[in-house]
């Protein structure tokens, strides 16, 4: 079982990477919507948070996985699980109806 502490450092840094990528996410809708924004200013907003949520995703899962499906597969999961705790956040801060519903 010496892969156990590389898989739960994979999850870890999984859910890492998904509270990054989905509360950047919360974020960007939120600063992006608000009135204070214009319609350019909007779309810089969405098309820059995107850009940059996606790259620091994409290279995390690069440098977590290392060539190891194994590993690949428990960072997403914990990704998944960085979802669940960032909507439960989310759902907490702006009441039942705001929150991140996929």
């Amino acid at each position: 079982m010496p892969e156990m502490p590389a898989m739960i450092v994979a999850v870890l840094m999984g859910m890492l990477l998904g509270g990054v990528f989905f509360g950047g996410l919360w974020w960007t809708v939120r600063k992006g919507l608000s009135p204070s924004q214009g319609a350019s200013g909007a779309a810089f907003w969405f098309l820059g948070s995107f850009l940059i949520r996606t790259t620091v995703t994409v290279g995390g899962f690069y440098l977590v996985g290392r060539g190891d499906w194994h590993r690949m597969i428990g960072c997403l999961a914990g990704f998944l699980l960085g979802r669940l705790v960032v909507v439960r956040l989310t759902r907490r801060h702006t009441g039942k109806g705001a929150a991140l519903e996929c």
